[in-house]
């Protein structure tokens, strides 16, 4: 069963397309990277998703129905993002106790397991909280939810490496024991690439790749050798990014389409290249990278 389908999907702000003709479906009970840079369209995307923002056109479907204004997808979706904001008339514990009477697989335990563990005062005000203790607490929400379609937009903001790590772990175990639905955004695919199943990558507002992580990581090969050589060799070849190393030499990164084994005996060394950087390659701007900016001379 697919929970989310798009076709064609659309959204104009202002003069700006934040998506365009967007296509991919969601299968049920998956952990789906939403990769891509800041900018690329990810947050438009879900907020569509969970029913906040309406699109412009085409067609977005999630548990069968049109999200926006939807009870069913409003019930069973929470997106939980560096945005969220709660009530301060109510401590974090009360905030805890409300949260168990809109979400049906609400569950008490876990969320006042987490509370603890990650050392919240109970009388607190999300307001006054630290920004990365914001996000803990947003997560804890997040994961006691427990609902069908579980949205994570950049959920780490603010925290520190260890509880970052943590909150991994915690969302692949609590996964694990209860399946459902989950997306997590993020422009950093080396931290979550471990939890996830497929990998959705955007950019400028369309659909580049949409792999599972394990096609992802043999999708491109990486090639260092004399440039003379490696030119030669990448006559017919895809190359996803190129740069020179010292005098004579170069690396490249080319989709993986080809005998590994003559590229070897010509002296090429062949390597994998990590889902992190081939993400980063794939969505480079086409103007070049950052050394190019300084070797002009003039700027215009």
């Amino acid at each position: 069963m697919n929970v989310v389908e798009c076709k064609g999907l659309a959204k104009h702000q202002g003069s700006v397309k934040a998506l365009d003709d967007l296509s991919f479906t969601i299968k049920e009970d998956t952990i789906t990277g939403l990769i891509g840079r800041n900018g690329a369209g990810k947050t438009t995307l879900l907020k569509i998703l969970a029913g906040y923002w309406y699109e412009s056109s085409g067609e977005v479907r999630v548990f069968d129905e049109h999200p926006f204004n939807s009870l069913t997808v409003s019930a069973n979706t929470i997106l939980i993002d560096d945005q969220m904001s709660f009530s301060n008339s109510l401590t974090l514990q009360e905030l805890l106790q409300e949260a168990s009477n809109f979400y049906m697989n609400w569950d008490m335990e876990l969320a006042q397991r987490l509370f603890s563990y990650f050392n919240f005062d109970s009388k607190q005000i999300h307001e006054n909280l630290s920004k990365g203790k914001k996000s803990t607490f947003n997560i804890i929400i997040g994961l006691a939810a427990k609902c069908a379609l579980t949205i994570f937009d950049e959920p780490t903001t603010g925290m520190d490496a260890a509880v970052r790590k943590d909150f991994y772990r915690a969302l692949l175990k609590d996964y694990l024991a209860h399946p459902r639905t989950i997306i997590i955004s993020s422009h950093h695919l080396d931290e979550v690439e471990d939890l996830l199943e497929d990998v959705l990558l955007i950019n400028e507002g369309k659909r580049y790749l949409h792999l599972s992580i394990d096609d992802l990581k043999e999708y491109a090969i990486g090639l260092r050798g004399k440039s003379a050589i490696v030119r030669q060799w990448l006559n017919d070849k895809e190359v996803i990014h190129s740069q020179s190393i010292g005098t004579d030499r170069s690396y490249v990164v080319v989709k993986n389409d080809f005998d590994h084994d003559r590229a070897t005996r010509l002296g090429i060394e062949v390597s994998p290249v990590s889902p992190s950087d081939l993400s980063v390659y794939l969505t480079n701007q086409k103007q070049g990278g950052i050394d190019d900016v300084f070797s002009k001379r003039e700027f215009r």
